[in-house]
């Protein structure tokens, strides 16, 4: 009774749609279920904080990811304020309980031993311009870290070579200046080179497509994905998973975390520290492997 008189209410009165409705029913009929087999006696109206909290560490034993667990203790927290708001109950059983932390999951990066391979010539990464143009991008990502509309919006003018620096141009029109080394200098000059060759000497767009215009996202996207489909099994082949390999490359040389993080352009010292558990990730895999009582 009380889970139809819920769902009318977020129906008629908060205007939600069919779909979420019926998830929260869904979520209420699971736990008054558990409410069932935990104690013949317990119900809806007479569960407290200890029985939500045996729903809780019940759904984490079964494996359930900490959003699901999560989404649901969140409807339970909607369910009990409506029967609060409608003199039902005094108190909610779910007030002051903390649902678990939600695990992010680690960026994807590709090996060191992978992007040597992609960057060394010995993987055909298309014919004439085009293929000097992909190999140029894939190691302007690698090099740099810059994000695909950084990389997008570059400009010759953009592109210093007496002091190795790139100009980029970030999130809300930020700044920074990242530097490069020497294998990115002769990439960009024999890029540079075969550039004039097929399309003249231009002045605007560093990257360009197979008809000297700016080159687009889409095309970005597929050739990113298409090399690292060469050398690696990463499930997911963007350019983001070489800025994310940049960053991890750099942590993995004793790079230091503030300066990764101006490299990247990250307005947060907490965004940047995601990569430090990849790599950390990454040694206790190498432990496990090679210790002999890991």
């Amino acid at each position: 009774m009380y889970i139809d008189q819920f769902a009318d209410y977020l129906r008629l009165e908060r205007n939600y749609s069919p779909r979420t409705i019926s998830s929260y029913r869904r979520d209420l009929t699971i736990f008054r279920q558990f409410l069932a087999d935990t104690d013949a006696e317990l119900d809806l109206l007479t569960a407290d904080r200890d029985v939500v909290r045996l729903w809780v560490v019940d759904m984490m034993d079964k494996g359930e990811a900490t959003t699901t667990v999560n989404r649901k203790l969140s409807t339970l927290r909607s369910f009990y304020r409506f029967l609060r708001m409608k003199g039902i109950l005094d108190a909610s059983p779910v007030h002051g309980i903390n649902g678990p932390k939600n695990k992010k999951p680690l960026p994807q990066f590709v090996k060191e031993s992978d992007m040597n391979k992609l960057l060394d010539d010995s993987i055909d990464l298309g014919e004439g311009f085009i293929g000097i143009r992909n190999k140029t991008v894939i190691a302007t990502f690698y090099e740099t870290g810059m994000r695909m509309a950084e990389l997008i919006g570059l400009d010759d003018r953009d592109i210093d070579m007496g002091t190795r620096t790139i100009k980029v141009t970030g999130k809300r029109d930020k700044q920074r200046f990242i530097p490069f080394g020497n294998d990115l200098e002769k990439c960009f000059e024999v890029y540079l080179e075969a550039r004039r060759q097929a399309f003249g000497d231009t002045h605007g767009a560093f990257f360009v497509s197979q008809k000297g215009e700016r080159i687009p996202r889409h095309q970005v996207y597929l050739l990113v994905k298409d090399a690292l489909a060469k050398v690696s099994d990463v499930s997911k082949k963007s350019p983001h998973v070489l800025r994310h390999t940049f960053a991890t490359s750099m942590l993995n040389h004793d790079a230091e975390l503030g300066a990764v993080k101006e490299l990247l352009g990250h307005s947060s010292l907490q965004t940047t520290e995601i990569y430090t558990h990849t790599t950390f990730q990454e040694l206790k895999e190498i432990y496990k492997q090679a210790h002999p009582r890991a």
